[in-house]
Parts: C-alpha cells; sequence; structure tokens
C-alpha cells in the first residue's frame, strides 16, 4: 500500500457543529482539551454550537479549522497506524498549511492555534472596512486574470490573484475599485464565458493590502518553535516541496509570505502525482471538489461527517 497525500483545508470550509461527532474519540477529545487551554475562549464550544456569525469572524474561524483538522488527523493516525499506512506528503489550503505544518511535526498544535488566533487578528484589522474586495472569477483561464490584474492596478489601488484554486476557478483580491475594475476588464477582453462572484469576507486576503498583517505575524512567529519538519510539505507560496529536515527559518519565512501572497493551490496539486492517494483532513469537502477539477484522475477521500471517507479509503484499498 503506498503511502498516502494530507490535504487540510482553509477558512470558508467552517460550519456549526464541526467536530462534535469525534467526542466518541480519546485522541480527539485531547485535542479538543489542548485547544481550550491553549486559547482565552472556549473554542469548542464555538464549534459545536456557534452563533454561527461568531463562529464566521476570522480569528475564530482560523482557530475551529485548525483544531477540527488536528483533531481528525489524530483519530485517522490511529487507524493508518493499525494498517501500516504512512503519509507521504502534506499541504494546506491558507490556514490549512498551519494544519498541515502540526502534521508534519513542526509546529505545536498549542502554538499553530494561538498563530492562527493572532493571524486571524491581524488580518482583520490590517485594512479598514470595506476599503478592499474579493470575488471568485469563474471559467477564465488564470494567465488572463493575472493580465487583467496587471492592467487595471497603479499605485493606489491594486487587485492580484490571491487564490489559484483550480484551473477554472481563481479568486481576486485588493482594494474594492480595482477588483470592480478587473471584473470589468475581463467582460471586455475575453471572450469566452466567464462569472465573477463577490465573496462574503472580512478583509481582502492575500493581497497586498494585508503587508502589515505579514509584519505583524512575522513578529509573533519569532517568539514561537518552529522545527524542522519530520515529512515532506508543499508551501501554499510557491508551491514547491520542502523535504523532511527543511530549516525552521525556511518554513517560518514561508507562513510569513503566505499572508500577503497568493496561495497557489492548483500549482501545489498539479505538482504531485496521480498516482498519490489524497486524503482531506477537516471540515467540508471543498479541496476533494478542487483536487476533480485540478486532474480527474486523482483519488481523494474526505475525513469530515462520521469518517465515511476513511471508510471509503479502508475499503478501497483492502485494508
Amino acid at each position: 500500500m503506498k503511502n498516502v497525500t494530507l490535504i487540510f483545508p482553509g477558512q470558508g470550509a467552517q460550519y456549526v457543529g464541526m467536530g462534535s461527532d469525534l467526542l466518541n474519540y480519546a485522541s480527539a477529545k485531547k485535542v479538543f482539551d489542548t485547544a481550550r487551554e491553549a486559547l482565552d475562549f472556549d473554542i469548542t464550544e464555538l464549534m459545536f454550537n456557534g452563533p454561527e456569525e461568531q463562529l464566521k469572524l476570522t480569528e475564530f474561524t482560523q482557530p475551529a479549522i485548525v483544531t477540527h483538522s488536528i483533531a481528525l488527523l489524530e483519530v485517522l493516525k490511529e487507524k493508518l497506524n493499525e494498517r501500516g499506512v504512512g503519509i507521504k506528503q502534506v499541504l494546506g489550503h491558507s490556514v490549512g498549511e498551519y494544519s498541515a505544518l502540526v502534521a508534519a511535526g513542526s509546529i505545536s498544535l498549542t502554538d499553530a492555534l494561538r498563530a492562527v488566533n493572532k493571524r486571524g487578528q491581524f488580518m482583520q484589522s490590517a485594512t479598514p472596512e470595506g476599503v478592499g474586495a474579493m470575488y471568485a472569477i469563474l471559467r477564465v483561464p488564470s494567465e488572463k486574470i493575472d493580465e487583467a490584474c496587471a492592467a487595471v492596478s497603479n499605485e493606489s489601488e491594486k487587485v492580484m490573484c490571491a487564490n489559484y484554486n483550480e484551473p477554472t476557478q481563481t479568486v481576486i483580491s485588493g482594494h474594492a475599485a480595482a477588483c470592480e475594475r478587473a471584473v470589468e476588464w475581463l467582460k471586455e477582453n475575453y471572450e469566452g464565458k466567464q462569472m465573477a462572484m463577490p465573496l462574503k469576507v472580512s478583509a481582502p486576503f492575500h493581497s497586498s493590502l494585508m503587508l502589515p498583517a505579514e509584519e505583524n505575524l512575522r513578529g509573533y512567529l519569532a517568539k514561537i518553535e518552529i522545527k524542522p519538519n519530520t515529512i515532506d510539505y508543499i508551501a501554499n507560496i510557491n508551491a514547491k516541496r520542502f523535504a523532511a529536515g527543511t530549516s525552521s527559518e525556511s518554513i517560518e519565512q514561508n507562513l510569513v509570505n503566505q499572508v500577503s501572497g497568493s496561495v497557489l493551490w492548483s500549482q501545489s496539486i498539479s505538482s504531485l502525482s496521480a498516482d498519490d492517494t489524497f486524503i482531506e483532513v477537516g471540515p467540508g469537502k471543498v479541496l476533494t471538489g478542487l483536487n476533480k477539477k485540478i486532474n480527474k484522475d486523482f483519488s481523494t477521500f474526505t475525513m469530515d461527517k462520521n469518517l465515511e471517507g476513511l471508510t471509503e479509503f479502508l475499503n478501497a484499498n483492502n485494508l
């Protein structure tokens, strides 16, 4: 049996009730206990019972997603270890990269939770409300969207590609006016079918407007322990593989650069082998859907909701 690739979701995958089906697993309960002790609020109460509006706030969303992902990971590792299945590599989408680095042994769960809580606060406060915006652009090649962003940006108002999610879905982010100009530019300069959907977000993530958050996070990460990874991981910022034993300085720099840099998800997944087996570890199945769009031959299983995907994975591989 080949080793598996673990992928960890990011913001937007959260929902009220996330993780409540794991309370019968001692390893997951230990994660929940650690999370409550790490933060100055009860993250599990918010995950299990809401309210939804509070869970959607970035500073709470990010630690909730990491908590859920690592609780699932601990259950998954038990099942994989029982069957002699190893973890080949890990990667996560935006804040999911912190979950991936916990899985890779680079950051403790406590430090990761505190870091993403701060990261959410820094990102939220980086720009005044209403200044920025994000749009999902569908059915347009990313190269054309890059061209649109370059064409409409100027010194005072900028827009850039924030998330390269899959070949027909790219998210742009930046000043609201520049985002609107990019959408109009595409209507005038791209003849194919297209759709632009404004996203309900509290800040223009992964854009140059996040530079203040980036600097604040740099200072915070310098205070926590980041170890060389024990499992290969692929970084958002450049879609490069960082082999086990990568220096803590390199890992820290990747996390800093990620705040205002683009999430190269499509490029990261495309760099992997179609022979790899993927397990999405975290709330929802967004990444599973993206994998199908990136390469229809990828075999991806989801862990969320009563571990149904894990059962499918074990059965599919006769484990």
